[in-house]
């Protein structure tokens, strides 16, 4: 009969790979005892009192008794929330401010005023400087005056936003000399404008020749120097009277497409009048340039709405299938 084991002794695995342990026993007398929680460490797959891993078992529970058995590693120290401290009122304006998006500034709108004044002396300068003082920069200003003796005609174009562009119309009715002030700027218009330009018809390379400077002999010796004028200087007359009329005739062609007309014509230069929208005078002025602007001259927007236009036609027809559509019940059969 085996004898049961001893308190003090400890029950060993087979095969024997680890001998009997004891944490205390054994130890060199030289080293320190090891901490309690090390020896528990060490020992804690050891039992004292379940069955051996080479003993055979039906227990349903095997596998708990295994698993407590393995050492286990100590899981990692879950994240700790810390809660934020709180902010003073000075850290939370400046975080406002900083994370705050700068506002989109979009384009300045074209704004029409139409003003009705007084005609006498002074208007003008009244109105002009109550919009230079909201820093109002001007576009187009025309001023005449009506077939009515007593009242002129005031057209600005001027470019700014909404709600200024409203106070400014409310500060220039309060002029005393201003009759009414109308905002056509979202209203259908007729505008036109007035130009007349003075283009050169030699060329571009005689502009500078042409242009009015106190220093064009210098500008005309280093025009020689760079582009080799000399070779125009030795033009035959019959050339260059055919050079000077091929840009006359280039000239008056671009006139006609755009409905304009040559009022003064000159050895060396011309003038050009042209009346029409003015995004149309525009594109007029870019294809000028190449043969070399010497003035121009705009008379600024003068703008009319729109009359709309009434279709007395229509509400004839309207009422004629109006008659038509209705049913007489006295006329209908009975039954």
């Amino acid at each position: 009969m085996v004898a049961p084991p001893r308190r003090d002794s400890v029950c060993v695995p087979r095969p024997r790979i680890l001998a009997t342990f004891s944490p205390r026993a054994h130890l060199p007398a030289a080293l320190p005892a090891f901490p309690l929680g090390l020896a528990a460490h060490l020992t804690r797959g050891i039992s004292t009192t379940g069955p051996a891993y080479n003993d055979p078992t039906t227990s349903a529970t095997q596998a708990l008794t295994f698993k407590r058995r393995l050492p286990h590693k100590p899981y990692a120290p879950l994240n700790k929330f810390r809660p934020a401290r709180p902010k003073t009122a000075e850290e939370a304006v400046t975080n406002i401010l900083y994370n705050t998006p700068e506002p989109v500034v979009g384009p300045e709108a074209r704004h029409v005023l139409n003003c009705l004044v007084q005609n006498e002396p002074g208007v003008l300068s009244r109105v002009s400087g109550i919009l230079a003082g909201r820093g109002f920069n001007i576009d187009s200003l025309v001023v005449a005056k009506t077939e009515v003796s007593d009242l002129s005609r005031m057209t600005i174009i001027f470019r700014g936003k909404g709600p200024h562009i409203e106070q400014a119309r409310r500060q220039l009715e309060d002029l005393v000399p201003v009759w009414a002030v109308l905002d056509y700027t979202n209203t259908k218009l007729v505008e036109r404008e007035l130009l007349m330009v003075k283009v050169s018809i030699l060329g571009p390379e005689h502009l500078h020749e042409q242009l009015a400077t106190h220093d064009d002999v210098y500008y005309n010796d280093v025009l020689r120097l760079e582009q080799g004028h000399e070779q125009h200087e030795g033009m035959t007359p019959s050339a260059a009277l055919q050079h000077t009329f091929s840009h006359l005739h280039s000239l008056t062609e671009l006139a006609r497409l755009f409905d304009g007309k040559i009022v003064d014509v000159s050895s060396d230069r011309v003038i050009i009048e042209l009346c029409a929208k003015p995004n149309r005078i525009d594109s007029f002025v870019k294809l000028l340039k190449p043969f070399g602007i010497l003035e121009a001259a705009r008379s600024g927007v003068m703008a009319m709405p729109r009359s709309p236009v009434l279709d007395h036609y229509e509400a004839q027809q309207e009422n004629a299938y109006g008659k038509d559509s209705g049913v007489d019940i006295t006329q209908l059969p009975p039954g």
